[in-house]
């Protein structure tokens, strides 16, 4: 199956919500080796004007891989997973994530190009926290609302191999 040149411009909403919590922080943190106290210490993080624990700036790929989930699941993208070869990932932060947020992404397909077999597509999942109480489909009215905060953006580029690559 070929890769679906549609895909370019298509975008998933928001799904599942992503409760970040102390423990989630600590254990990523250890395993991507950020060694700095507020990731470990709510004291620590308070003191730097946190609520509480701060995750490492490589965190949001945890909710930007379940949004990009939709797009590999999608059977209409024609993308093999076990063809992907991930190339390219990229944050821009609009504060940091802090335990007790409550995530969701956006998922945007910004680009698709051919390449040999296969093509590069180019994705992009826009990361927002939910008030304690909002419901994970509030949309834009939440926007409007004050109550979905822009947390980060996160920007990937996979390389889909093509048959016989």
């Amino acid at each position: 199956m070929t890769i679906n040149p549609d895909l370019q411009g298509r975008s998933y909403p928001a799904a599942e919500v992503y409760d970040v919590g102390r423990e989630k922080i600590r254990e990523f943190a250890r395993a991507v080796k950020a060694t700095h106290p507020a990731h470990f210490d709510v004291a620590a993080a308070q003191a730097l004007g946190h609520n509480d624990l701060v995750a490492p700036p490589t965190f949001a790929i945890i909710v930007a891989q379940r949004a990009d989930a939709q797009l590999i699941e999608d059977p209409e993208s024609g993308i093999d997973f076990s063809r992907v070869v991930h190339a390219d990932q990229r944050f821009t932060h609009h504060r940091p994530i802090v335990a007790g947020d409550r995530l969701v992404a956006e998922l945007h397909v910004d680009g698709v190009r051919a390449m040999g077999g296969g093509a590069m597509i180019t994705t992009r999942s826009e990361i927002f926290a939910l008030a304690p109480d909002l419901a994970p489909d509030a949309g834009a009215d939440a926007d409007a609302a004050g109550v979905r905060e822009p947390v980060a953006t996160a920007t990937s580029s996979i390389l889909v191999r093509g048959e016989g690559q």
